[in-house]
């Protein structure tokens, strides 16, 4: 504990800071925004190595393999694609100095420390994730009845008896009506941009 102290006293720790958006432009993030196709910038925290960049689209990680190294992998989470699940969030106690905000996007699990002088802002960002976690499961729990409903439907057209003749045409017909379908489910219930739920929480 006592090292963890003298590192934060010394200015050399990494625990991060959240970033205010007047000063979204100075960090290295989002020069990876995709700017271009209405992607916005609405959390971002900062720490000495690393940057934690959420947009409507998706997470930016700048993950940096040390403080003293200006190297930098960038990975892109895209909601759509890598589910959020599992999000906690650990305040600090007495002594602490920071907080903890955690969360899985897909398989990747994330764990997040913060200066706890910016606990309300990471209240902010943790229902903002809490939200997005429902809204996809809830979704994906709908797409799953689409599919099923599509089965059911199929199945008792194709076992309807008619000529030869006119099996090829049904079958057309069955195709393209299960594939438009499918497209209209997959654009209701696969959201990949969350900018209303962020502009709904994250208070900046």
């Amino acid at each position: 504990m006592f090292g963890k102290i003298a590192a934060d006293v010394l200015g050399i720790s990494d625990v991060g800071a959240v970033i205010r958006p007047e000063n979204y432009d100075k960090v290295d993030a989002d020069d990876y925004v995709l700017h271009e196709d209405q992607e916005k910038i609405f959390f971002l925290i900062k720490s000495k190595s690393d940057e934690y960049c959420f947009t409507n689209q998706a997470l930016i990680h700048l993950d940096g393999n040390s403080a003293m190294s200006k190297k930098r992998v960038l990975r892109r989470y895209p909601y759509g694609t890598y589910k959020v699940t599992n999000v906690s969030l650990e305040t600090a106690g007495t002594v602490d100095l920071d907080v903890e905000i955690k969360f899985s996007l897909g398989s990747e699990t994330f764990t997040i420390d913060v200066h706890k002088k910016h606990i309300e802002e990471l209240k902010d960002l943790y229902k903002a994730l809490i939200k997005i976690a429902e809204i996809t499961h809830e979704n994906d729990i709908a797409l799953d009845y689409a599919h099923r409903s599509l089965e059911v439907a199929t199945t008792a057209v194709s076992n309807v008896h008619k000529t030869e003749a006119d099996l090829a045409v049904q079958f057309g017909a069955i195709n393209k009506s299960a594939f438009e379908w499918l497209t209209a489910s997959r654009k209701q219930f696969k959201v990949r941009d969350f900018g209303a739920i962020f502009e709904r929480y994250i208070n900046q």
